[in-house]
């Protein structure tokens, strides 16, 4: 399938490592001009380089979404370098742990700037130009946490529901602009991250068997999921990857979860 994206110009947070870098390769796969971001400029212009190789094109935007002044530079580098932003992907954030006794609110406070004030500093910035233009998508990244948050994770399931909340708000306020608004919720997903915490899980609980064993006892008794597995990173890109196209038009202002069935229901 032809998804119509070549020639299109994307700015995906987070882009470093991870899920973003995931959709950062997919949507260049696809002919999109990507900005990949991150604050640490080393593996960012990792992705950019990887980018390159495989014959598409790539520029680098480091800074501080958490701080105005940085995503404000932030955003002057990704519109030099293609000459405007047609996809917004917001998937920068943090996932620290915050037990209610053991954290302050300016705890909670610092994480919802990380993962949802960042994404409305770039909403505000890159949305009129969308808008003018009469086409963008702007996605930001949640999570099964949003609907089914855990224990000493609050703060992080409350930013997640924010981030839901935010892309129904943007779909409603940009009705008939050309420009949609979706939030994209993984379950567990296989990052390198996520790989090294729950092998320290399986040393400290001496599980026995290979990785393979591992993940098979994770999907069925902690993080229960239909398919029997972790996602992957590249399959939450890909979900995202075509959202962002112009095949997708008519999603708009929707919550898709990608979980593997973890929350399979009729709501």
């Amino acid at each position: 399938m032809d998804l119509q994206l070549s020639g299109k110009r994307a700015l995906v947070t987070g882009s470093n490592s991870g899920i973003g870098k995931a959709i950062a390769l997919a949507l260049a796969a696809e002919g999109v001009e990507v900005v990949v971001h991150g604050r640490r400029r080393p593996e960012s212009e990792e992705v950019v380089h990887a980018i390159r190789l495989a014959g598409g094109r790539a520029e680098l935007a480091c800074g501080d979404l958490t701080n105005d002044d940085q995503a404000q530079q932030v955003v002057d580098a990704a519109l030099a370098a293609f000459g405007g932003i047609d996809i917004l992907v917001a998937n920068a954030g943090a996932f620290p742990p915050t037990p209610v006794l053991e954290s302050e609110a300016a705890d909670w406070l610092n994480l919802y700037n990380q993962n949802v004030g960042s994404a409305v500093r770039l909403v505000r910035l890159l949305a009129p130009g969308m808008i003018d233009r009469g086409w963008g998508r702007i996605i930001t990244l949640g999570s099964i946490a949003a609907t089914r948050p855990f224990a000493s994770f609050g703060a992080y399931a409350a930013t997640k529901a924010a981030c839901v909340s935010l892309a129904v708000t943007l779909a409603k306020e940009f009705g008939g602009t050309g420009v949609t608004s979706n939030c994209i919720s993984p379950g567990d997903v296989l990052t390198p991250a996520a790989e090294n915490h729950w092998h320290s899980v399986a040393q400290k609980n001496a599980w026995e068997g290979d990785w393979d064993a591992i993940e098979r006892k994770i999907a069925s008794e902690i993080s229960p999921t239909l398919v029997g597995r972790l996602g992957r990173p590249h399959e939450v890109a890909d979900l995202v990857t075509f959202v962002s196209s112009p095949k997708a038009a008519y999603i708009n202002g929707a919550n898709l979860r990608i979980d593997g069935g973890f929350l399979a229901s009729t709501a």
